[in-house]
């Protein structure tokens, strides 16, 4: 029983251990998801771009905003107007409740006996100079207080000597409470970057504004905005003090009966309009981060959408590079009608191009080494023959086979190297506007000049073109040169000697066409599929085995596919209306070649 129960107790420590080691697990697989997920999606070069973009843009219209918008201006053109407003209404009041001194203005009695009868007496100019408007403190004190103390403005009254006769700074009501706030001992009350920034923006707005001074009881008239007032005009300043606040004043006449008295000089706080703005920018910051957020999010969402298509698209690339045992598949983002469906497109075209291209070398490696080795076991048969041959007729028939078994190997090399070698050839040549008349003109020229009697003539029929440019493609006279003459030389092997290879040429729409008829056996119908393969040839015993090595027609298609055309192969049937011919013979063969042609 103990040893039943240390037994259970060990099974069950061990599922314990393989159930943590189960969790670790999960959780290690989490964890490399989320780094992927943000090693990949979130922090890619390409989201950080995006994001960086956005937000530089979003960045570059806030800090134009805050620099040159027109908000600035519109308050101090609005606080100005009120000032204007304030002024006027103040100096009307001060200007009401002022007194003059009836014994500034005597006459003489003498003067009325001196007038005649009709005549009457006005005051001299002189006279009414004498008249002194007085603006005395202790009554207008009490208006002004009641003015200004619902606002943050500063009111001084000036005489028309430019003396300062009233303060707000000074004027208290009995019982009123004063708060300062005193600076910190050593002056320690702001930091060096509040007094960096105080500098800075002194520095910035001296260049714009005038400096704002204290100027005493006496020198009034310094002020520009109070000695245009006093001359009768109100008038308005904007300057800036020495921790770069704006200040705005305006100057308004104290008038009576239009004759100026005195001058009310109101100025705002230092700071007040600048708090205003920076609550302004404060507000347009908090927007500006709240944008910044969603641009964020945004970017990341638009990143997501192609930082991962393209990831996936790239690790399918490595995978096709470094893959050796299954076909690696593109993911297909074909249905997106983007950049990315496109590019999703074009990788799977050239990876299937690319598999094709691969299972072709394979095919033309097991197709070349098949037919190398039929000469080479024939040669070697005949070799290992030769020093066993008794008579000396059969010592030649072995030599005669060994020599042709080399020119065998001769022939399907030199034709295999330049199969193998002409994409390369074809992709590094640069195609040209060619002259399909005068190619097959010089082609079927030195078809017939190499003409040995038992081969059929070549004859050429042009259609006449509607204009010289008709018959141009764009390709490589060397290579079309070779696909006509492979053709020309098929028809004449398979023609009898006293047959005709008509090669013949038109314009059919965009296209330039190429005909070559044979007047041979034709095509066997159970093949037809297979006589532009590799190494195909079916001659029967019109000629020896191993005259031809089988590449001529697949090279030739090959070139034409690679200029964009196109290379079909069929028979010739009679009609039965000439020569006697019953209707559905074969007459022969035909190869038709269509290339795009120039224009």
């Amino acid at each position: 029983m103990a040893v039943e129960a240390e037994r259970g107790w060990r099974a069950g420590q061990e599922d314990e251990v393989r159930t943590e080691q189960a969790d670790a697990g999960e959780a290690a697989g989490r964890r490399r998801y989320v780094r992927r997920f943000f090693g990949d999606y979130v922090f890619s070069s390409l989201t950080k771009r995006i994001a960086i973009l956005n937000l530089a843009g979003l960045v570059a219209m806030v800090s134009a905003i805050l620099y040159l918008n027109q908000f600035r201006e519109g308050l101090i053109d609005a606080r100005v107007e009120s000032l204007l407003t304030q002024g006027e209404i103040i100096a009307g009041a001060i200007s009401a409740s002022g007194a003059y001194d009836p014994d500034a203005l005597r006459v003489d009695p003498e003067i009325f006996f001196k007038l005649g009868p009709g005549q009457s007496l006005s005051p001299t100019e002189e006279q009414l100079g004498v008249v002194d408007f007085l603006i005395n403190p202790e009554q207008v004190a009490p208006i002004l207080r009641r003015l200004i103390s619902p606002t943050r403005t500063r009111a001084r009254i000036y005489d028309r000597d430019g003396f300062l006769i009233l303060d707000s700074r000074h004027i208290f009501s009995r019982g009123q409470i004063l708060r300062y706030e005193l600076p910190a001992p050593g002056g320690a009350d702001r930091n060096v970057f509040e007094r960096a920034w105080e500098a800075l923006r002194l520095w910035l707005r001296r260049g714009e504004l005038p400096l704002y001074e204290e100027i005493g009881a006496d020198g009034g008239r310094s002020y520009a905005e109070v000695d245009a007032a006093l001359n009768g005009s109100s008038a308005s300043v904007v300057r800036v003090n020495d921790k770069g606040e704006m200040i705005v004043s305006v100057a308004v006449p104290i008038q009576r009966f239009r004759a100026v008295h005195g001058a009310l000089l109101l100025s705002t706080q230092g700071g007040d309009i600048d708090s205003i703005v920076a609550a302004e920018r404060m507000a347009i910051l908090r927007i500006f981060l709240v944008a910044a957020v969603v641009t964020l999010g945004l970017s990341i969402l638009l990143a997501s959408t192609i930082a991962g298509p393209v990831h996936r698209l790239a690790a399918a690339a490595e995978r096709v590079r470094y893959g050796t045992r299954a076909r690696a598949e593109i993911p297909d983002f074909t249905d997106r009608n983007d950049e990315i469906g496109h590019l999703s497109r074009a990788l799977r075209s050239m990876t299937r191009a690319l598999y094709q291209r691969i299972e072709a070398i394979e095919s033309f490696a097991a197709d070349v080494a098949h037919e190398l080795k039929n000469p080479l076991t024939s040669l070697r048969s005949a070799v290992e023959t030769l020093p066993l041959a008794r008579t000396e007729e059969d010592r030649d028939r072995l030599l005669a086979i060994v020599q042709q078994d080399v020119r065998r190997l001769n022939r399907l090399i030199t034709d295999i190297s330049d199969a193998s070698r002409l994409d390369a050839e074809l992709a590094r040549t640069e195609a040209e506007p060619v002259d399909i008349v005068e190619l097959l003109e010089t082609v079927v020229s030195l078809a017939n000049e190499m003409r040995r009697e038992d081969q059929a003539e070549v004859k050429l029929t042009i259609a006449k073109p509607a204009s010289p440019s008709d018959y141009f493609v764009i390709g490589h006279d060397t290579r079309l040169g070779q696909v006509v003459n492979n053709l020309v030389d098929n028809a004449k092997s398979f023609s009898p000697a006293d047959g005709t290879v008509h090669v013949s040429t038109r314009r059919v729409r965009d296209e330039v066409e190429i005909v070559v008829d044979d007047d041979g056996p034709g095509i066997p119908v159970e093949n037809a599929h297979r006589i532009f393969e590799r190494f195909y040839t079916d001659r029967g015993e019109r000629e020896a085995f191993g005259n031809h090595s089988g590449l001529g027609l697949s090279i030739s298609r090959q070139i034409v596919e690679a200029l964009g055309g196109r290379i079909t192969a069929e028979n010739r049937i009679s009609s039965g209306d000439k020569d006697g011919t019953p209707a559905g013979a074969v007459l022969g063969a035909r190869f038709v070649v269509r290339l795009p042609a120039a224009s």
